[in-house]
């Protein structure tokens, strides 16, 4: 399944949860009405219509206003849920050698991924092996492992598991599942006030020596809600089983893809098969987060209802001949020799001088790579990331530089002393000169390294104080138009900053998208073949030659819109288009980015500053694209 059918295939998932909770809402309101009619029967108080009418709606009021409160509680992101469940943050510039061994992975993940670094939490009281990816976009994304993973699993096993909640990440399975948890909060919270009641009418009638009729219906009230939950339950482990299950299958397929070693994530499965921990969380409420988890987060869960096929039959889908006999035995917090972690040295301070690129895949497989990143590309992020120059893998990871360093991506070699001079003026001369010698870095290590270093910066930037943030983005827009010209590149990378700092700072509001009519997202889709084609092109026949290229993608309507003049492809329309264009459906941006890509490689050759210019308008469309594999 490509990037496009999955992204496509979680947004039916996410409108069949919307229908399956209003079925499942109707009937338990249909059943609380009943048992509040018993209930009041059984006190000696006849119903009438205005009582049950009233008791619906207080009904719906209560399981809606249940999952609204849940899903503004899990508005914050990933990072809240990570946090909620007892999370604490690995930063950037940890020395810890796991967590250290555990942030490279994740790095390298995201830049074979070509998304950006996500938060990094260890769930330190929990010592079962799981891990769970959580967020609304890929820009307020946090991934988090338990303590027990991080002490049995080693790099391989870790690096497996990793690759499976990438492909959450990737496959627009993180909203679904963040969705999930506020929805179904609602349908359970009918039991939770059941088992209440039930309590105290107990505690009551048994307080008393003359058990009243009173007494009797709340008793009745009580036990029916509580029944009225256990069904809330059975519906909400119904859906998550049926949304959840297949998921999983395909995250695993995807992870073994990713790193072409089926060892790394079969092995952390049989780990825990043989573990006496297992899988288990205790710290958070495995029923509400069963279904984010690596496995299954609670026993005795029958198959029926369980979020995650058998551990068996997940092995056996990646390891046929695999028996359930053949589970190690795994001690508790060790690991055989064979299966420690590489030694800290190295990971860090280790850097290559020299870069050994792949052997590249043909031009048809660029697209296709688009979420779907292969060994190759993880086996050059791995590369990549153990050659950046100590200065600029130290000011990615810096809080107090990486800010610095994001300006020193975005400018403009041919206005780059005047950009410069403005900087000195905005920051002082000290930050000045912290950019100078970031731009210097930059441009002898080649664009290649550009985009994994603003990747791998986002954590470090994130942490700086909002009104820092703003006054960041703003500069980043006064730099861009001081030659009154647009840079394409230069564009991308600093919407690409802009747009994932608004995940973070408001994920829910962030990830939701309006609607677009067709004739906004045809207009837009040819300004910005335009666009593409005259940034490209160093003269009119080569421009249009481009243009007509990635036209021809969109079929015969491309003829019929009219493209907006040269004058106006400023910045802001530019901007314009592409805000249009983030709200099509994921069949409009596949063939848009085909269009682009036609249009960037018309002359027959892709040079890597078009490779990296390409990878940059896919990242701004939200369409991770890996590294294109090409020699330098």
């Amino acid at each position: 399944m490509n990037f496009f059918d999955a992204q496509d295939q979680a947004r039916r998932a996410t409108r069949w949860l919307v229908i399956v909770y209003i079925v499942a809402t109707a009937m338990i309101v249909a059943g609380i009405t009943l048992v509040i009619a018993v209930g009041m029967t059984k006190a000696g108080i006849q119903p009438d219509t205005s009582v049950i009418a009233g008791s619906a709606l207080a009904a719906i009021g209560l399981i809606v206003g249940s999952s609204l409160f849940k899903t503004a509680r899990l508005s914050g992101g990933g990072g809240q849920v990570a946090q909620q469940m007892g999370g604490t943050l690995v930063p950037p510039n940890t020395t810890d050698p796991q967590r250290q061994r555990l942030r490279n992975v994740v790095e390298e993940m995201s830049i074979a991924s070509g998304v950006p670094v996500p938060d990094i939490y260890v769930l330190e009281e929990e010592a079962g092996i799981n891990a769970f990816a959580a967020g609304f976009s890929p820009g307020d994304a946090a991934i988090a492992v338990t303590r027990g993973t991080l002490e049995v699993l080693n790099r391989e096993e870790l690096q497996g598991v990793v690759a499976h909640e990438f492909s959450h990440i990737l496959n627009g399975d993180m909203r679904l599942n963040i969705r999930m948890m506020g929805v179904l909060f609602g349908i359970m919270v009918v039991g939770m006030i059941g088992r209440t009641i039930l309590r105290s009418a107990r505690y009551s009638s048994f307080s008393s020596r003359k058990r009243s009729g009173t007494s009797g219906g709340f008793l009745a009230i009580g036990l029916g809600l509580t029944v009225l939950g256990w069904i809330g339950v059975f519906f909400s482990r119904l859906i998550k089983a049926a949304v959840s299950r297949q998921r999983e299958y395909l995250a695993d397929a995807s992870a073994v893809q990713f790193t072409r070693q089926t060892d790394g994530i079969t092995n952390a499965l049989k780990k825990i098969g043989g573990y006496s921990q297992r899988s288990y969380v205790q710290s958070a409420d495995p029923e509400e987060v069963s279904h984010m988890l690596f496995a299954n987060g609670m026993p005795k869960l029958s198959s029926m209802f369980a979020t995650h096929p058998p551990l068996t039959k997940r092995i056996q889908a990646l390891e046929p001949n695999f028996r359930e006999t053949d589970y190690p035995h795994v001690e508790h917090g060790r690991q055989s020799a064979s299966l420690r972690p590489e030694a800290a040295a190295g990971l860090t301070g280790e850097r290559p001088a020299t870069l050994q690129v792949p052997e590249a895949l043909p031009n048809d497989d660029i697209v296709a790579s688009i979420g779907n990143p292969g060994p190759e590309h993880l086996a050059l992020a791995r590369q990549l990331h153990r050659s950046i120059p100590a200065e600029l893998f130290e000011a990615a990871h810096s809080p107090k530089s990486a800010h610095l360093l994001s300006l020193a991506l975005i400018l403009d070699n041919a206005f780059a002393d005047r950009q410069l001079t403005l900087i000195d003026s905005q920051l002082g001369d000290k930050c000045g000169a912290q950019v100078r010698d970031f731009y210097t870095g930059l441009q002898s290590v080649g664009p290649r390294y550009w985009l994994p270093l603003l990747e791998i910066s986002f954590p470090a930037l994130k942490q700086r104080p909002a009104d820092q943030l703003d006054y960041l983005i703003n500069l980043m827009r006064t730099l861009m138009e001081i030659d009154g010209d647009i840079d394409l590149r230069e564009y991308c990378y600093s919407r690409i900053i802009a747009r994932h700092l608004e995940q973070a700072a408001a994920p829910a509001a962030a990830s939701r998208k309006n609607r677009v009519s067709k004739d906004a997202a045809r207009q837009a889709a040819v300004d910005l073949i335009r666009i593409v084609a005259h940034q490209g092109s160093n003269d009119k026949a080569a421009e249009e030659s481009a243009c007509k290229a990635g036209l021809r993608i969109f079929g015969g309507w491309a003829g019929e819109v009219t493209a907006t003049p040269g004058d106006r492809r400023s910045v802001r329309h530019l901007n314009d288009a592409l805000n249009v264009l983030s709200m099509i459906n994921p069949a409009g941006r596949k063939s848009l980015v085909d269009a682009v890509t036609a249009t960037i490689s018309q002359d027959g050759r892709l040079t890597l500053r078009e490779a990296e210019l390409l990878r940059a308008i896919c990242a701004s469309l939200e369409c991770p694209l890996p590294p294109i594999l090409m020699a330098t």
